[in-house]
């Protein structure tokens, strides 16, 4: 089994006690445009989510795991979503919620972490992600971890009055 922690993260399942932090994530209009959210969710919905947030990849074909720094602060999320285990692939898909934590290497240990539970633990042969063009940040994370582009869905997300392109990228683990 891989370990789920890295020199200066670790991923952890959601409990009960994340209910704040993914109130505010989840209701942070900043990152709406990525989640394809429109509008807001209330403590309510989210707690029946966090008593689900237990149950196995093989039966809700989703894995979200927090991500934690070395102070036990939850700093973001990380997911790998459309897991279909008869093809061996999965999205991967991450968020860091503070301005204050992005770009210091927690999203590439992330990102690194979790690539190597999918492809050694689950069995995955292959992972993709999904980042708008203009997401330069985002783009150069997962080209440093391998990921190529495959391709781009043009005009494939209209927010704030207009339409983006979405770039796709692919790892394939041979």
């Amino acid at each position: 089994m891989v370990s789920l922690k890295g020199e200066h993260i670790y991923l952890r399942a959601l409990e009960q006690e994340d209910l704040n932090f993914l109130y505010r994530l989840e209701n942070s209009t900043a990152v709406w445009e990525i989640s394809g959210t429109v509008t807001p969710y209330s403590k309510n919905v989210l707690e029946h989510y966090l008593e689900n947030a237990h149950r196995d990849i093989y039966d809700v074909k989703q894995l979200r795991l927090v991500i934690c720094n070395t102070n036990d602060k939850s700093v973001g999320l990380i997911d790998l979503f459309n897991f279909d285990p008869q093809n061996k692939r999965a999205g991967v898909g991450i968020i860091i919620l503070e301005e204050e934590d992005r770009s210091k290497g927690v999203g590439f240990e992330s990102l690194q972490i979790l690539c190597s539970y999918a492809f050694k633990t689950l069995g995955l042969r292959q992972l993709y992600a999904n980042i708008l063009e203009a997401n330069t940040s985002s783009i150069h994370l997962f080209k440093k971890l391998g990921f190529e582009q495959v391709g781009v869905k043009k005009d494939w997300i209209f927010s704030e009055g207009e339409y983006k392109n979405e770039v796709l990228f692919q790892k394939i683990e041979h």
